[in-house]
């Protein structure tokens, strides 16, 4: 998931939408960055993206329902006419579906921050998907040249650097259960093949993943509800187990929640006596934001990683890499570490 959806809803037409795109997916998909130009930069195309509502022109799903229809794997110089050619088929999947990437990746962070809170956890995620983050428990970690904890697949590969450390074990999750608009089902054929579509046609390595990970969580899927997320969470908050830690997560889905609604979930998680883990663009959480100030870190992103609106590290979007947050040191003081 990404920024293209608080962007594009903010202001701006869909030429400026899809020209912020192609900088905001610079360390995502060369190709995608390739298409996002070459539609910027196409007034008839754009005319044909504006015919849709505009929740379902996001460039993301606009490339999703490409990929999904099989356009090729090509720059936007050779695809442009099979593109106009195929639009009714494009826009019909981009009417009906949504941006829903899945990506098991995020669980590296998610575990870090999950290392913080005492066990047995019960876990709740807002905005599921095909629920792949809530199996992080089921997968193994290699942390830099670390080594490898876990014994399931895939093993996901997180470089790191400040003060903090790598995780060292993996949670007890006694019980698991999501929470999304439109759930899929990593048993279900179809919903593998859009979230398949859902990842850039250029990156065979996160289709790898991504199928490694579907195929673990399959034996065992877990409770997806459908619904809104502040509506749901109460009900799945009380069939929470007594005695376990109730953490609710947020991998990249409050960005796409309206600003009062996302400014409502930490504390709706408050009063439901659970902790809060989110991994979300630094401007999504005024909180968040407002405590970065006095920190420092060897490698700021775009994406922070908190637990309880307290920053953790910065992050990349897909949580291959985690930079430690920590105090800025004032000369002659002592800083704790992070």
């Amino acid at each position: 998931m990404g920024s293209d959806a608080v962007s594009g809803t903010a202001a701006g037409d869909t030429a400026a939408w899809y020209a912020r795109a192609a900088v905001e997916l610079a360390e995502t998909s060369a190709l995608q960055v390739d298409w996002a130009r070459g539609i910027a930069a196409d007034a008839d195309v754009c005319a044909l993206i504006d015919e849709l509502p505009r929740e379902h022109r996001q460039p993301s799903l606009i490339f999703s329902a490409m990929h999904l229809l099989d356009v090729p794997a090509a720059p936007w110089g050779e695809v442009r006419d099979a593109v106009v050619a195929a639009w009714p088929r494009i826009a019909g999947v981009a009417r009906t579906r949504r941006t829903q990437t899945n990506e098991a990746g995020r669980c590296a962070p998610l575990l870090a921050a999950l290392e913080r809170i005492a066990g047995p956890v019960a876990l709740i995620e807002l905005g599921a998907s095909a629920g792949l983050c809530l199996g992080v428990d089921r997968y193994a970690y290699r942390f830099d040249d670390g080594p490898r904890l876990g014994e399931g697949e895939p093993e996901l590969h997180c470089s790191t650097s400040g003060s903090g450390a790598a995780p060292a074990r993996l949670p007890e999750i006694v019980w698991r259960a999501g929470v999304d608009l439109a759930p899929l089902d990593v048993r279900d054929p179809d919903d593998v093949a859009w979230l398949e579509a859902l990842l850039p046609p250029d990156r065979p390595d996160r289709l790898a993943r991504l199928r490694a990970a579907s195929a673990t969580l399959a034996a065992d899927p877990p409770m997806i509800v459908a619904g809104d997320a502040l509506e749901e969470l109460p009900a799945l908050a009380a069939a929470a187990p007594a005695g376990a830690a109730l953490v609710v997560a947020s991998l990249g889905t409050l960005v796409y929640f309206d600003p009062a609604a996302r400014a409502a979930v930490p504390g709706l998680c408050r009063e439901l006596g659970a902790r809060i883990i989110t991994l979300e663009p630094v401007a999504a959480l005024p909180t968040v934001r407002d405590r970065l100030a006095g920190t420092t870190a060897p490698d700021p992103t775009g994406f922070v990683l908190a637990l309880d609106e307290q920053p953790l590290a910065y992050s990349s979007a897909h949580g291959d890499r985690l930079s430690w947050i920590s105090p800025v040191r004032q000369p002659g003081s002592a800083v704790a570490p992070a």
